[in-house]
């Protein structure tokens, strides 16, 4: 099989690659973070950056082993992470809560997940989740308070 790219094109192959690394666990500054699953493909793909006209976004470690550089992390590829990672830390966040506290207002069973819910515990999850998107919309967490050693 053939496949042929554009520069642009693998320019954005790049930043999948890199994407989908950094969400599988792998970090640019620890090359030992590397999934193993994932990083002969990565040489691979990374190994034909000059080929492709993309050299100046690949570079090698002391070991020859390459990644991507400061050129391609540091631009879009570093701002749709960003915005992964936000959505991501908010998403969880009002999930996590709001099902905290529907278990506490009806703590028959806590074990549910939200797949088993019925039609008024779905309602008040709904509800929780929405009053918790509304304050962390309008203050992010400068109202959130950790409570040690349990609720006050």
């Amino acid at each position: 099989m053939k496949v042929s790219f554009t520069t642009k094109e693998y320019t954005r192959l790049l930043e999948l690659a890199y994407l989908g690394l950094r969400v599988a666990g792998a970090r640019p500054d620890d090359p030992a973070t590397m999934p193993e699953r994932y990083s002969e493909v990565a040489q691979k793909i990374y190994g034909l950056a000059e080929v492709f006209g993309c050299a100046d976004l690949v570079e090698a470690d002391v070991n020859g082993e390459l990644f991507p550089n400061e050129k391609l992390t540091g631009g879009t590829a570093r701002e749709k992470l960003d915005a992964f990672l936000e959505d991501t830390f908010w998403g969880e966040l009002v999930a996590r809560l709001a099902e905290r506290d529907l278990h506490a207002d009806e703590p028959r069973d806590a074990t549910k997940l939200a797949e088993e819910l019925d039609e008024a515990e779905l309602d008040r999850l709904e509800a929780l989740e929405d009053s918790y998107w509304r304050e962390f919309e309008a203050r992010g967490v400068d109202n959130l308070v950790v409570l040690r050693g349990g609720k006050g």
